[in-house]
């Protein structure tokens, strides 16, 4: 699931210290899919740009955590939301870009993405 990295921070540094010998889930409680997670990205900025899904295979269909165990084990769990979150991480990326190009450096390449296919000849490699 999704998570804001002080969450993640936190809760890794409190099972880190604590004496729990189980797996715990760490991240949000809140379901999300990937549209609505663009969506709400785009909402910072007051875009509503066409989201286009490419085909491929599906995966899951929405991502959240299951605290139950955490809260129980740890007396805690994440309490940065989603729109918080990710509000926090456009505002740093957005302020990122802006001193790049105050910088004089071109933020061209910022605006686009491309589909990038996993290979795994380098771990193929390991193994011989």
């Amino acid at each position: 699931s999704f998570m804001f990295i002080d969450d993640c921070v936190e809760g890794s540094i409190r099972m880190l210290l604590s004496d729990c010998a189980v797996p715990l889930n760490l991240g949000t409680d809140e379901m999300i899919d990937m549209n609505h997670f663009a969506r709400l990205a785009m909402s910072f900025e007051g875009k509503d740009l066409p989201i286009k899904n490419i085909p491929g295979p599906e995966g899951v269909r929405g991502r959240n955590s299951d605290n139950t165990m955490i809260k129980e084990k740890l007396g805690w769990a994440p309490s940065i939301s989603l729109h918080d979150g990710i509000k926090a991480t456009h505002a740093w990326i957005k302020e990122q870009i802006m001193a790049e190009a105050a910088a004089g450096h071109s933020t061209e390449n910022f605006s686009s993405s491309e589909v990038v296919v996993q290979v795994t000849d380098t771990l193929d490699e390991l193994r011989k």
